[in-house]
């Protein structure tokens, strides 16, 4: 008789922990009380089936090491031989014979059609549930940063271009769409968003985040939090906590920062996630802060997380992350060391494979060595979340999980077009210098046009490192991408079908190799504009030119793209710069010879026609930017929020960290102007709240977006605070000549910092309220004085500032 035989119709017994009537939590205690504690710690494990060492020789699943040197198709896996040799590894059927968490990127890994896809759940569902005593399904797990990673799904913007947008609503929409399709063909949850505050343009995984400002990350993050859960899905906040602050921007690199730092800077977009988006689940950094590796540290995934926030999900631990304690860290004997270390500090469930939440668990536990109430609080907290997905219902089947899998389209119409309003909304226009818009405005379509450069005829620099066509599909070259993405060359040949396109790329994204520059220049001269796409092109660990483990040494333009727009420039013909890329490359050169100037970060399938719209003046830009935009190449600024030393120091540095654009900076082929600032009282008590109000009108004669951007500055505090820093914003949409009254309710929670004992307070003086459109064109500037005692602001405080937008009265 297998599990499935023994299902309440089979039997005629609904057991409590299957009574879909009761509460989840006597559900959970109910099963608990039945499993054995081999099958407890079962539950905490999880399996990426066909990930051993000799499917990993064979190039068959992906590696964190990534491609070999030598062979890009195949995979490196030296630096996990280790892990795997310290763990061993078990048929499947063995490793599920007690039970299993989660299933592993069934979707993510190779690929397979949705169908397939589906088929492949219900085969290792069934696998799992016949095979254990209980018959618990398993969680599964996708990856979703530019959307669902699989084979023929809609690739979207990456993270970064979702923070140019600055619009929560549109990006809970896409999350809901996303999560609809990982329903729909039965994955569980999905390992996104990325809430990795930016701190240094150089690390390679930028491209996920979703920018520089704690406020913006929180209000964007929340919302994907929103749409994901929405659907049924349950996101996942990563990485949990300090990652994105590594020394010298090194992908898994050590982060030499304090406390107050993390607590005022990394944290608030997690723990705004977790109070204000309601995620269930929370996936550990891989770096070390100030010497403790993230993935056992309880002061962190208990204290903070659980003591502090009330989150009550389940903490995952990113891939390998446990057995890095030992491999990597050094601060565990082995892996099974590292295993109990990740437990103790609240870890409950164990990514992508089991390796220290092994066998070993039990007989720790038997041996007095490990309390079992620790295995008990984790599979508590994974079996919740399998009650609340239905996994535990009596009418569960494996293939009633997937029952919408037959006729599921991944790449659906409504997903295009929601993609296709992500990029057009989040492409910047930065400079529209002499030659943009490309028409209309009493001008004529340029009659040649020389499109340049090696971004300009390969649609993958268009989408992220997680985007399966860059992520998986180089593994399998005859595949080509999986999805219709055109190139901005096909895309700017269909925006001017009266213009005479030429191309010449060149030069390669990365390479140095100059014998295109020749034909480039040529092709330049001929024309009467040019069009030079620069950038980047995703990959992983050194594969690319951003994305995961693909780190800068500086921000210049990679290989020798600086040198061919200069080369370009100095034909004479009007230069028009596009720079599709997944950080802030330093352009002040570029700028100063350029005739246009737009940044599109990643902008996803339909990002080539968005940038093509923008160019020609059928697109309104309205992006804004997320992240600054350096002069040089040296690395700084750094980022907007900077303490007074941080800023330009008049001489005392020789160094100027001034952008080239600041931090929310974009333009439009309109004009807006922001004034009459309203602040409701300029005295308030140290627990109370005033409204800021202004009015932005759109003073051109197209109609246009608009981000309207309120900042605060703390002008006496025990601690240095940042010279300004983003407190509320709006994304307003303005007709020609019409206005609109913006109004920003602060409570002055929206001041709380950490002070000198690390507690969060309010403190009395005087506050700078600044609104404007970007961090440095801030018009309207008054004072509010907070009155009354230092009041200290807890987990219960204001995480938000809401705005209303109402017509201009």
């Amino acid at each position: 008789m297998t599990a499935l035989d023994r299902t309440p119709a089979a039997d005629g017994i609904l057991r409590p922990w299957q009574d879909p009537a009761l509460p989840v939590a006597d559900r959970v205690e109910a099963l608990l009380e039945e499993m054995t504690l081999e099958e407890k710690v079962a539950q905490l494990g999880s399996r990426w089936v066909g990930n051993d060492m000799q499917s990993a020789e064979s190039g068959q699943v992906e590696d964190p090491a990534g491609p070999d040197e030598e062979d890009p198709g195949a995979l490196n896996v030296a630096p996990m031989q280790d892990v795997f040799a310290a763990s061993g590894t078990v048929p499947f059927e063995e490793s599920i014979r007690h039970g299993l968490g989660h299933l592993t990127r069934v979707f993510g890994s190779v690929p397979l059609t949705a169908a397939e896809g589906a088929a492949e759940v219900v085969r290792l569902q069934r696998q799992v549930v016949e095979a254990s005593r209980l018959g618990i399904p398993a969680l599964v797990h996708e990856e979703c940063l530019t959307g669902f990673t699989t084979y023929g799904a809609t690739v979207y913007p990456a993270a970064i271009a979702w923070g140019a947008t600055f619009d929560p609503e549109l990006v809970e929409r896409m999350a809901a769409a996303i999560g609809r399709d990982m329903r729909a063909v039965g994955a569980h949850q999905g390992l996104s968003p990325v809430l990795d505050v930016v701190r240094d343009y150089r690390w390679g995984r930028v491209e996920e985040t979703m920018g520089e400002d704690p406020y913006l990350v929180s209000m964007l993050g929340s919302a994907y939090v929103h749409g994901l859960e929405s659907a049924g899905v349950v996101a996942t906040l990563k990485h949990f906590a300090g990652y994105s602050a590594s020394r010298a921007a090194r992908n898994h690199g050590p982060v030499p920062m304090g406390r107050r730092e993390l607590i005022d800077m990394i944290l608030p977009p997690f723990e705004t996630a977790v109070v204000l988006g309601g995620t269930r689940s929370v996936m550990n950094s891989y770096s070390d802060v100030d010497g403790v590796p993230a993935v056992a540290d309880s002061w962190l995934l208990t204290e903070v997380l659980r003591g502090e926030w009330g989150f009550t999900g389940t903490v995952v631990s990113d891939y390998w992350a446990v057995p890095f304690l030992a491999t990597m860290h050094g601060v565990a004997r082995d892996t099974d060391d590292a295993g109990v270390q990740a437990l103790a500090a609240g870890v409950d469930v164990e990514l992508p494979d089991t390796l220290g939440f092994g066998p070993h668990l039990v007989e720790r536990v038997r041996a007095g060595e490990v309390p079992e109430s620790l295995v008990d609080r984790a599979a508590r907290r994974l079996l919740a979340q399998k009650v609340e997905l239905g996994l535990l219902d009596p009418d569960w089947t494996p293939e009633g999980s997937v029952a919408e899998a037959g006729g599921t389209d991944l790449n659906s119409p409504s997903n295009r077009a929601l993609a296709r309003e992500m990029a057009e909304r989040s492409v910047i226009l930065l400079d529209a210098g002499t030659a943009l818009p490309l028409l209309g405005e009493g001008r004529e379509a340029p009659r040649r046009v020389a499109v340049v450069g090696p971004v300009a005829d390969d649609p993958r620099t268009l989408m992220g490192c997680y985007a399966f066509p860059n992520h998986v599909l180089p593994r399998y070259p005859d595949l080509g991408l999986g999805v219709d993405a055109p190139s901005v060359l096909a895309a700017l040949r269909a925006e001017l079908p009266d213009s005479e396109i030429t191309y010449a790329k060149g030069c390669d994204v990365r390479e140095h190799d100059r014998s295109g520059f020749a034909a480039a220049a040529d092709a330049a001269r001929a024309a009467d504009l040019c069009v030079a796409v620069v950038g980047d092109l995703a990959g992983l660990f050194g594969h690319g030119t951003s994305g995961e483990g693909c780190d800068a040494d500086d921000l210049r333009l990679p290989g020798v793209q600086a040198e061919l727009l200069a080369e370009l420039a100095a034909t004479g013909t009007p230069v028009v710069v596009v720079v599709v890329s997944g950080r802030p490359y330093a352009l002040g050169e570029a700028h100063a010879s350029a005739a246009g100037l737009v940044q599109a970060f990643m902008p996803g399938q339909e990002g080539a026609s968005a940038v093509a719209g923008v160019l020609s003046g059928r697109v309104q830009p309205g992006g804004r930017l997320p992240v600054q935009i350096p002069r040089g190449p040296g690395g700084q600024p750094g980022t907007y929020l900077q303490p007074p030393l941080g800023a330009n120091s008049h001489g005392i540095s020789n160094l100027d960290p001034t952008p080239l654009f600041p931090f929310g900076y974009g333009t439009s082929y309109t004009t807006f102007e922001v004034g009459d600032l309203r602040i409701s009282d300029t005295e308030v008590p140290t627990d109370g709240e005033f409204t800021v109000t202004v009015t932005v009108r759109n003073t051109g004669a197209r109609a246009g977006d608009e981000v309207v951007q309120l900042y605060l500055h703390d002008v006496l505090a025990q601690v240095t605070r940042p010279v300004r820093q983003l407190t509320g914003f709006a994304r307003v949409h303005l007709e020609p000549g019409e206005g609109k009254d913006v109004r920003f309710q602060v409570h002055t929670d929206r001041t709380a910092f950490a002070g000198r004992d690390l507690r969060r307070v309010v403190e009395p003086g005087d506050v700078e309220v600044l609104v404007g459109t970007s961090a440095t064109d801030l018009p309207c500037r008054g004072t509010v004085r907070l009155t009354g005692p230092l009041r200290e602001a807890g987990h219960d405080r204001r995480l938000s500032t809401p705005v209303e937008v109402s017509a201009a009265g």
